[in-house]
């Protein structure tokens, strides 16, 4: 299966009521549906058809990741900061990093591959996994994300995907 929501019945959270429950918290966002989008190349060649005129957005970069005792971390970067896993790891004072696995990524973030963001941490925290975020958001008015499908992408203010992290009770560590 992909990450498009063509399959999201087959999640522990659909985007459907993902979206619904954002609405009946009163969290506002810009919704847009496109092709599905696996990579930040992918994002980038449709990003100027999502932004308003103006705007200070952060574009994202997700990576789920996991230590050698098998604790989880969902990594939010600005999607043009380069990365060393191996400094990142030293820089959160967890050790080596790796990947996760596709099977772990659904069942500690409960989403596909190409659709790793910020809102999977509704699953995530329940699962224990840590939330680490470039503090290039704190500057951002506005951040694009998947919500968790990778053929639609939702625009927060800041305010709001706070307000969000804060309701579901997702601690975020900050990383310069």
């Amino acid at each position: 299966m992909d990450a498009s929501s063509i399959y999201q019945d087959t999640l522990p959270l659909s985007s459907d009521a993902l979206l619904a429950r954002l609405d009946d918290w009163g969290l506002a966002y810009r919704y847009y549906e496109h092709p599905p989008l696996r990579t930040v190349e992918d994002s980038k060649a449709i990003e100027d058809q999502l932004r308003l005129p103006g705007e200070n957005a952060l574009r994202i970069k997700n990576l789920y990741l996991r230590d050698k005792k098998k604790r989880n971390y969902l990594v939010t970067l600005e999607q043009d900061r380069e990365i060393d896993l191996k400094a990142l790891g030293g820089a959160l004072g967890v050790g080596n990093l790796s990947f996760g696995s596709a099977d772990r990524l659904l069942e500690n973030l409960g989403i596909r591959p190409g659709a790793v963001s910020p809102m999977a941490m509704i699953t995530g925290v329940p699962q224990g996994v840590r939330f680490f975020m470039d503090r290039a958001a704190q500057r951002a008015e506005v951040i694009y994300m998947h919500p968790l499908v990778n053929d639609r992408t939702i625009a927060m203010a800041r305010g709001d995907l706070l307000a969000f992290l804060d309701r579901i009770g997702c601690e975020i560590v900050w990383l310069d």
